[in-house]
Protein backbone atom coordinates (compact mmCIF):
# COMPACT_ATOMS: atom_id res chain seq x y z
CA UNK A 1 0.00 0.00 0.00
CA UNK A 2 1.09 3.31 -0.96
CA UNK A 3 0.09 6.42 1.38
CA UNK A 4 -0.99 9.42 -0.36
CA UNK A 5 -1.81 13.11 1.68
CA UNK A 6 -4.34 14.90 -0.34
CA UNK A 7 -4.73 18.60 0.72
CA UNK A 8 -7.75 20.63 0.42
CA UNK A 9 -9.13 24.09 1.30
CA UNK A 10 -10.68 22.15 4.52
CA UNK A 11 -7.79 20.00 5.78
CA UNK A 12 -6.25 16.73 4.77
CA UNK A 13 -6.94 13.45 4.03
CA UNK A 14 -4.75 10.43 3.69
CA UNK A 15 -5.08 7.23 1.47
CA UNK A 16 -4.09 3.87 1.09
CA UNK A 17 -3.87 3.29 -2.76
CA UNK A 18 -3.71 -0.95 -3.23
CA UNK A 19 -1.28 -0.74 -5.83
CA UNK A 20 -1.13 -4.38 -5.48
CA UNK A 21 -4.68 -5.46 -6.21
CA UNK A 22 -5.55 -2.72 -8.13
CA UNK A 23 -2.33 -1.94 -10.31
CA UNK A 24 -3.55 -0.08 -13.61
CA UNK A 25 -5.63 2.32 -11.40
CA UNK A 26 -3.14 3.04 -8.83
CA UNK A 27 -0.50 3.87 -11.37
CA UNK A 28 -2.93 6.07 -12.98
CA UNK A 29 -3.87 7.84 -10.04
CA UNK A 30 -0.04 7.98 -8.89
CA UNK A 31 1.01 9.36 -12.02
CA UNK A 32 -1.18 12.15 -12.02
CA UNK A 33 0.27 12.79 -8.01
CA UNK A 34 3.87 12.43 -9.11
CA UNK A 35 3.37 14.88 -11.54
CA UNK A 36 2.12 17.57 -9.70
CA UNK A 37 -1.64 17.59 -11.60
CA UNK A 38 -4.15 17.08 -9.06
CA UNK A 39 -3.00 20.78 -7.34
CA UNK A 40 -5.73 23.53 -8.44
CA UNK A 41 -8.11 20.64 -8.65
CA UNK A 42 -11.39 20.70 -7.07
CA UNK A 43 -14.08 18.65 -4.89
CA UNK A 44 -17.48 19.75 -7.68
CA UNK A 45 -19.95 16.78 -7.43
CA UNK A 46 -21.11 15.70 -3.38
CA UNK A 47 -24.14 13.34 -3.81
CA UNK A 48 -26.26 12.87 -0.80
CA UNK A 49 -29.73 10.55 -0.86
CA UNK A 50 -30.85 14.13 -0.70
CA UNK A 51 -29.87 15.27 -3.72
CA UNK A 52 -30.30 12.56 -6.05
CA UNK A 53 -32.92 12.96 -8.38
CA UNK A 54 -36.50 11.24 -7.29
CA UNK A 55 -36.77 7.32 -8.91
CA UNK A 56 -32.83 6.65 -8.45
CA UNK A 57 -32.54 3.08 -8.14
CA UNK A 58 -29.31 2.85 -7.33
CA UNK A 59 -28.70 5.68 -4.38
CA UNK A 60 -24.97 6.16 -3.62
CA UNK A 61 -23.16 8.89 -1.65
CA UNK A 62 -19.84 10.04 -2.61
CA UNK A 63 -17.20 12.77 -3.07
CA UNK A 64 -16.10 13.47 -6.43
CA UNK A 65 -13.16 15.63 -7.57
CA UNK A 66 -9.93 16.16 -9.57
CA UNK A 67 -10.93 17.35 -12.88
CA UNK A 68 -14.55 17.06 -14.58
CA UNK A 69 -15.01 15.39 -17.62
CA UNK A 70 -15.65 18.55 -19.06
CA UNK A 71 -12.03 19.76 -18.96
CA UNK A 72 -9.27 18.32 -20.74
CA UNK A 73 -7.03 15.81 -19.22
CA UNK A 74 -3.28 15.98 -19.65
CA UNK A 75 -2.62 12.17 -19.47
CA UNK A 76 -4.38 9.41 -21.12
CA UNK A 77 -7.46 7.70 -19.87
CA UNK A 78 -6.95 4.12 -19.05
CA UNK A 79 -8.77 0.48 -19.65
CA UNK A 80 -10.99 -0.13 -16.67
CA UNK A 81 -9.63 -2.45 -14.31
CA UNK A 82 -13.17 -3.80 -12.73
CA UNK A 83 -13.81 -5.12 -9.22
CA UNK A 84 -14.24 -8.57 -10.57
CA UNK A 85 -10.37 -8.13 -11.42
CA UNK A 86 -9.21 -6.46 -8.67
CA UNK A 87 -11.31 -8.47 -5.87
CA UNK A 88 -12.11 -4.99 -3.98
CA UNK A 89 -15.37 -3.50 -3.71
CA UNK A 90 -16.97 -0.03 -2.95
CA UNK A 91 -17.63 0.44 0.69
CA UNK A 92 -17.52 3.09 3.00
CA UNK A 93 -14.05 5.08 2.80
CA UNK A 94 -12.83 3.32 -0.50
CA UNK A 95 -11.41 5.92 -3.02
CA UNK A 96 -12.16 4.77 -6.88
CA UNK A 97 -11.91 6.51 -10.39
CA UNK A 98 -14.50 7.93 -11.80
CA UNK A 99 -15.79 7.48 -15.25
CA UNK A 100 -18.55 7.65 -18.05
CA UNK A 101 -17.33 5.15 -20.64
CA UNK A 102 -15.36 2.17 -20.39
CA UNK A 103 -11.90 3.78 -21.29
CA UNK A 104 -12.81 7.17 -19.74
CA UNK A 105 -11.37 6.78 -16.12
CA UNK A 106 -7.82 8.56 -14.97
CA UNK A 107 -8.73 12.01 -14.01
CA UNK A 108 -11.72 11.92 -11.27
CA UNK A 109 -11.87 9.60 -8.11
CA UNK A 110 -14.23 9.50 -5.62
CA UNK A 111 -14.57 9.05 -2.21
CA UNK A 112 -17.06 6.76 -1.21
CA UNK A 113 -19.09 8.06 1.57
CA UNK A 114 -21.98 5.79 2.29
CA UNK A 115 -21.90 2.27 3.84
CA UNK A 116 -21.88 -0.81 1.51
CA UNK A 117 -22.07 0.89 -2.43
CA UNK A 118 -22.13 -2.95 -4.40
CA UNK A 119 -24.28 -0.93 -6.76
CA UNK A 120 -20.80 0.16 -7.94
CA UNK A 121 -19.02 -2.88 -8.29
CA UNK A 122 -19.33 -4.76 -11.03
CA UNK A 123 -22.63 -6.07 -11.67
CA UNK A 124 -24.15 -3.46 -9.37
CA UNK A 125 -26.33 -1.88 -11.26
CA UNK A 126 -25.66 1.58 -10.71
CA UNK A 127 -23.48 2.15 -14.13
CA UNK A 128 -25.81 1.14 -16.85
CA UNK A 129 -22.93 -0.75 -18.71
CA UNK A 130 -22.55 -3.14 -15.73
CA UNK A 131 -18.86 -2.77 -15.38
CA UNK A 132 -19.11 -0.73 -12.07
CA UNK A 133 -16.40 1.24 -11.46
CA UNK A 134 -12.49 0.75 -10.19
CA UNK A 135 -11.88 0.83 -7.12
CA UNK A 136 -8.29 1.11 -5.98
CA UNK A 137 -7.65 2.33 -2.40
CA UNK A 138 -9.19 3.39 1.10
CA UNK A 139 -9.45 6.33 2.96
CA UNK A 140 -7.02 6.31 6.23
CA UNK A 141 -7.05 9.46 8.25
CA UNK A 142 -8.64 12.75 7.83
CA UNK A 143 -12.21 11.55 8.10
CA UNK A 144 -13.35 14.60 9.82
CA UNK A 145 -12.09 16.57 6.92
CA UNK A 146 -14.66 14.70 4.46
CA UNK A 147 -17.18 14.61 6.98
CA UNK A 148 -17.00 18.28 6.60
CA UNK A 149 -17.12 18.55 2.93
CA UNK A 150 -19.74 15.97 2.64
CA UNK A 151 -22.11 18.58 5.37
CA UNK A 152 -21.45 21.05 2.57
CA UNK A 153 -23.73 19.26 -0.24
CA UNK A 154 -26.04 21.12 -1.79
CA UNK A 155 -29.86 21.02 -3.22
CA UNK A 156 -28.08 19.29 -6.29
CA UNK A 157 -24.94 16.71 -6.69
CA UNK A 158 -22.42 19.16 -9.16
CA UNK A 159 -22.00 21.83 -6.15
CA UNK A 160 -21.68 25.73 -7.03
CA UNK A 161 -18.96 26.10 -4.67
CA UNK A 162 -16.28 23.97 -5.59
CA UNK A 163 -13.67 23.13 -2.71
CA UNK A 164 -9.97 23.53 -3.83
CA UNK A 165 -7.50 20.66 -3.96
CA UNK A 166 -4.15 22.36 -3.02
CA UNK A 167 -1.55 19.85 -3.16
CA UNK A 168 -1.41 15.54 -3.28
CA UNK A 169 1.97 13.93 -2.83
CA UNK A 170 2.99 10.62 -1.47
CA UNK A 171 4.18 10.32 2.05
Amino acid sequence: MIRVRIDTACGAVVVAVDDAAAPLSSAAFLSYVDQGLLAGTTIYRIVTAQNQPEGTTHPIEVIQWGRTFDEISPLAPIAHEGTDQTGLSHRRGTLSMARRAIGTAGHAYVFCMGGDLASLDEHGGRNPDGHGFAAFGEVIGGWDVLSAIFARAEAIERIAHRIAILSAARI
